[in-house]
């Protein structure tokens, strides 16, 4: 820190920014930082199963195991560190630490079928059919971009963003329905390679898609304090209804 300048009108106490920047960062802000942490760390491991699938890649699934034990490490974080702040905060804190608390239980489950998701990759090896190597590698990339945007609309109060997470679950629920039509109706009764593990695979990252739209209906509903059919109806109205609703806002301002 440098020598503290003085007017020679009058004496200009000294500022402390090394002392405020050395306090310690209050609970509730470090338990919300971690909880959007832990939400990168998710993203980061549906991305490395994208990646892994799409190349056959045995030593980028295996990272997945590393960030399942981070997220499991964190929930065991919020877990001990709400409990203990939940009673020295006020109402409106209190809420989102219950929705980091919800936010983990969520994002764990997802870290642990990511894991499975990997197992059952090794597991069928190279004997993937080229297609359903591309559905799973879209399914994956899929969940990782509603990760994505689900840590976004958490961390800004971005209700928007929680409703595109809710719209991406029909995509993962549409490709799941092709590669189990494929597998278990097998309509064109071709010879299908790995179909077990085809399908557990499947049904993991369906599984983390469900888990993700649950985690962005807690954002519409802490962000709003209503319910997700509520804020849907808002947000999926016709375009000439909301120019109806803006011509009624700006009469009522004039």
């Amino acid at each position: 820190m440098g020598i503290p300048r003085f007017s020679p009108q009058r004496e200009v106490p000294m500022s402390t920014p090394s002392l405020s920047s050395q306090q310690p960062e209050p609970a509730f802000s470090q338990l919300v930082r971690r909880t959007i942490e832990a939400c990168h760390v998710a993203k980061e491991a549906a991305g490395a199963a994208a990646e892994g699938i799409a190349t056959g890649s045995s030593p980028l699934l295996n990272t997945i195991r590393e960030r399942e034990k981070e997220l499991d490490n964190i929930d065991r974080e919020i877990d001990a560190g709400v409990t203990e702040a939940i009673t020295r905060v006020t109402d409106t804190e209190a809420r989102e630490l219950l929705a980091c608390m919800k936010f983990m239980i969520g994002l764990e489950r997802i870290g642990d079928l990511l894991l499975s998701f990997a197992s059952s990759a090794q597991a069928a090896g190279g004997r993937l059919d080229p297609q359903d190597t591309r559905d799973l590698t879209q399914m994956a990339t899929l969940l990782e971009k509603m990760l994505s945007d689900v840590g976004s609309s958490f961390s800004t109060r971005d209700v928007k963003k929680a409703i595109e997470v809710l719209r991406a679950d029909a995509e993962m629920d549409r490709l799941r329905n092709l590669i189990f039509l494929r597998h278990i109706e097998n309509p064109e009764n071709q010879q299908r390679q790995a179909s077990l593990q085809v399908i557990f695979m499947t049904q993991s990252l369906e599984r983390a898609g469900d888990h993700a739209k649950n985690l962005a209906e807690e954002v519409c509903h802490f962000v709003s304090g209503r319910t997700v059919r509520h804020v849907l109806m808002t947000y999926d109205k016709p375009i000439e209804q909301m120019f109806l609703d803006w011509l009624r806002q700006r009469d009522d301002q004039h």
